[in-house]
């Protein structure tokens, strides 16, 4: 099976088919998409200015997808980097138990719906690198009120989600599935009253 570098090679290989090229890009998010598969390509095909559907998309099109799925991937890779260091020091020290974070970050390891969303028409709008690094800074920072990524106050539990925890706070705004870890307890409580109250 071709790693994601092998397959950004064949995206960006002009001597291969038109075809070939989509098809690895696709492929690339079954390695990483940071919103799922779905959402991730709706993102990338909608910021480099062609359609989900479209089967023969300009290249230079397909090249400037993976270069924002290139920048945010090492954008996550640096975290994992430092995340897993971070976690060799703990034990040494003999911090065996790990913590919220290291819970969540355990379930995201590789980045496959780190910032999960569930509808993949509602996904944040900015680069992809940039709403990573806005998620890993609220990681490292005392937990907030509101969605890390767009800063929206509109968080509401969601049940039955396509993702691992299959329920959470989902941010209404720009469709994430927010790391509880970020959220205060006050916040979690708001998110699951407002789900209580769109139910009833």
């Amino acid at each position: 099976m071709a790693g994601f570098r092998s397959l950004a090679r064949q995206v960006r290989d002009p001597r291969s088919d038109l075809a070939l090229r989509r098809y690895s890009l696709r492929k690339c998010l079954e390695r990483f998409a940071p919103y799922g598969h779905r959402a991730t390509w709706d993102h990338l095909s909608g910021r480099a200015g062609f359609g989900p559907e479209d089967r023969s998309p300009d290249p230079a099109r397909l090249v400037a997808a993976l270069v924002e799925l290139e920048q945010a991937r090492a954008v996550w890779l640096n975290y994992e980097a430092d995340f897993a260091e971070r976690r060799k020091k703990e034990k040494y020290d003999g911090l065996r138990r790990p913590g919220s974070v290291d819970d969540w970050h355990r379930k995201t390891w590789g980045g496959f719906g780190v910032a999960w969303c569930d509808d993949p028409r509602l996904h944040p709008r900015e680069p992809l690198a940039d709403v990573l690094h806005r998620l890993i800074s609220a990681l490292e920072r005392q937990p907030g009120s509101v969605c890390p990524v767009c800063d929206g106050e509109r968080l509401v539990w969601s049940h039955g989600l396509d993702h691992e925890p299959s329920a959470g706070p989902v941010c209404a705004d720009c469709g994430i599935l927010v790391p509880p870890p970020v959220l205060t307890d006050g916040a979690l409580a708001s998110a699951r009253r407002e789900r209580l109250l769109m139910s009833a």
